[in-house]
């Protein structure tokens, strides 16, 4: 099964921002993929190519779009569609570590496209190819819903970037109703008490309620009827100064911010904390990893998928779980690898979307057959991030 044609294109994604689809072309058909763009970036992740000038606010993918069509392309055409071989080939023209030539967004759409075509190939599912791929035993992630909004997600006045409810039942498509029917529980709520436009919805579909203190928002998850647990994702290093942290409008030294996360753990039902520091102090979380180690501490920014980042937290001790972004490191079979780096060091995988996503449902499937422990895809609610859940529905009903 050989690469007959590459077809990339300019798309918008959730947020009417331009990014790259791929459609790959093979005697068994076409196998297309749509690139997330994150909004929340960590500085160490893989390089999107932007067009810069005025068009599209700079935001333009025309370039990544020509060199997938203009140099990939000719590049591998006629190739044996093989992954592993097709992902170490397109490293290798791109020629530098943060695949900033080609564009991180150029090469991770002709990856999926050809992870999807190579399932194809051995008449598999997506989720059983990247499985057997990687060596993982495959299961359903227990989801992560991001139910109330703040940080560059949301314009608001809350600090921490995202509010999640975990339902704790042992089935996907339970904890998916019981996510539902929170959300709207909540929906009523906090109409209730703050009015009409606290059910606005940020870019991944929960809410923005007028709030400015960390600790009110959680009080309104906390008054939620179902067995839900908490995750907070702090993205702390976009309100990091250089010196301090400054949350819900007053500063905060190192010391203090590690005891504002001690009280949330010990007052309310959190049981992660997603970059709670800043992206370059990996002393500093190892000391919140000490102090709160019933925790789960989880890099995002921290780690950007990368493997040398995910090694160097694990001499310091500064992790015990990792956020797993397909677009932070730009290929499939990178990302892969980072996802056993982090499983062989017994550390929790959570599989994630971007606040710019798209109708494609690739990490599903992925999160699937790398046996991750989490999946956090946004809200209950819009269409890019419910096609995700959907998806897990669907492979559900497959495997039991």
């Amino acid at each position: 099964m050989t690469i007959r044609k590459l077809e990339a294109r300019e798309i918008l994604d959730s947020r009417g921002i331009p990014t790259v689809e791929v459609s790959l072309y093979t005697e068994r058909g076409k196998f297309v993929s749509a690139v997330p763009s994150g909004g929340s970036t960590g500085s160490y992740e893989a390089k999107e190519l932007r067009d810069g000038g005025s068009r599209y606010m700079g935001k333009g993918v025309n370039n990544a779009v020509k060199n997938v069509n203009e140099i990939i392309f000719p590049k591998i055409k006629g190739r044996e569609v093989d992954p592993k071989e097709i992902d170490e080939t397109l490293s290798a023209i791109d020629g530098t570590e943060d695949k900033s030539s080609l564009g991180a967004n150029a090469i991770l759409g002709v990856s999926m496209s050809v992870y999807r075509a190579a399932a194809k190939k051995v008449e598999q599912p997506l989720y059983e190819y990247i499985s057997s791929f990687s060596s993982s035993t495959k299961s359903i992630p227990r989801p992560c819903f991001n139910v109330i909004n703040g940080g560059v997600h949301a314009g608001g006045n809350l600090s921490f970037q995202e509010f999640m409810i975990v339902p704790q039942e042992d089935l996907f498509s339970e904890n998916l109703r019981i996510a539902t029917e929170s959300y709207h529980e909540l929906k009523s709520s906090l109409k209730d008490r703050y009015g009409e436009g606290s059910i606005n919805v940020g870019d991944e579909g929960g809410f923005v309620p007028e709030i400015t203190s960390s600790k009110e928002a959680l009080a309104c998850l906390d008054q939620l009827k179902n067995n839900l647990k908490i995750f907070i994702d702090a993205a702390a290093s976009e309100f990091f100064d250089g010196k301090d942290y400054k949350v819900d409008g007053t500063k905060k030294n190192l010391e203090e911010i590690v005891d504002l996360y001690k009280e949330i753990t010990e007052e309310f039902n959190v049981v992660g904390l997603e970059d709670p520091l800043n992206e370059n102090d990996f002393q500093g979380w190892a000391k919140l990893r000490k102090k709160l180690s019933n925790v789960l501490i989880i890099g995002d920014d921290l780690l950007v998928t990368n493997l040398s980042r995910i090694e160097k937290a694990l001499e310091e001790d500064s992790c015990n779980a990792v956020i797993l972004k397909i677009n932070q490191i730009g290929s499939v079979t990178e990302a892969i690898a980072a996802a056993m780096k982090a499983k062989s060091f017994g550390w929790k995988t959570i599989v994630s979307h971007r606040s710019g996503e798209t109708s494609d449902s690739f990490i599903a499937d992925f999160a699937v057959g790398i046996g991750a422990d989490y999946i956090k895809a946004g809200a209950p609610a819009r269409g890019e991030r419910v096609a995700k859940y959907n998806r897990l529905l669907e492979i559900e009903k497959e495997l039991i």
